[in-house]
């Protein structure tokens, strides 16, 4: 209808609606928080940082996945069994308890950060598999430490270059993946902090990777797997995060091509 916005976007947090005319938004500002730390990022309790500039020395973080206990489900856009698998911003506390939780947080945010748009979460990792899956969830921590889930994903190696053409990795060798998770509106409120939980398994939401070459429904074999994510100069893990300014943030970029490399190897 000739008058009409384009498109209406509710944004969560305030819980508005507001107008908009194109898709994704053109004043979007892409802006990666770094990870970081002293190779103890495990658990909520770890020592796990985002930064807003890029991290030279920085020690990796490993963890072990095992497929036959994978990281259980909590929230997030799950499907039509509510009182078995409840939907939505669930709290993360119970999950960033476990050991195969990498948890990264930023300090508390001075002002309001909107994220509108398409969030990708760029990671060199490294695997003792010749294939498995690397997860990725964005969270709320509120100023009492509430952590609340905002949007996720996920990625199998196999399928990082294309998923018509699976290509598995050499084992205990760095690769740059990107994991989508999703698309959201949502505003960080002062005080509050960002939140990046990386792990292999968010199950039953997602399809739990064997750690095999064969396909699932053929394979009776589980295998555990040592994963590794790097995050120092030459590996510049990162979340991107579709900004929406009130004035451009620091390293923002309008074209998500700059902050969001294509995945090699």
């Amino acid at each position: 209808v000739n008058g009409e916005p384009e498109l209406h976007v509710f944004i969560m947090g305030p819980n508005v609606w507001r107008e908009e005319h194109e898709w994704p938004l053109a004043r979007t500002r892409y802006t990666p928080l770094y990870l970081s730390s002293s190779g103890h990022a495990n658990t909520a309790s770890g020592d796990g940082s985002l930064r807003w500039q890029p991290v030279r020395k920085s020690a990796p973080d490993t963890f072990t996945y095992d497929p036959r206990n994978p990281v259980p489900t909590a929230g997030g856009s799950t499907c039509c069994e509510p009182q078995i698998l409840p939907p939505g911003p669930l709290d993360q506390t119970r999950v960033e308890r476990r050991d195969d939780v990498l948890v990264y947080t930023s300090e508390p945010l001075p002002e309001e950060v909107e994220v509108t748009g398409p969030v990708r979460v760029i990671l060199y990792v490294s695997t003792s598999t010749n294939d498995t899956d690397f997860t990725a969830k964005l969270v709320d921590v509120q100023p009492q430490g509430r952590p609340l889930l905002v949007t996720d994903g996920i990625q199998r190696l196999r399928y990082r270059l294309s998923l018509d053409r699976p290509v598995f990795v050499k084992r205990n060798t760095a690769y740059q993946i990107s994991v989508d998770a999703g698309v959201t509106s949502y505003v960080f409120a002062p005080g509050h902090r960002i939140r990046l939980e990386v792990s292999s398994s968010n199950f039953p939401r997602f399809d739990r990777s064997l750690n095999t070459i064969r396909p699932n429904g053929e394979e009776s074999k589980l295998t555990k797997a040592r994963q590794t994510v790097l995050h120092e100069k030459g590996y510049p893990s990162a979340v991107v995060l579709p900004i929406i300014p009130r004035s451009t943030p620091r390293g923002g970029s309008a074209n998500p091509e700059r902050q969001q490399p294509r995945p090699q190897g």
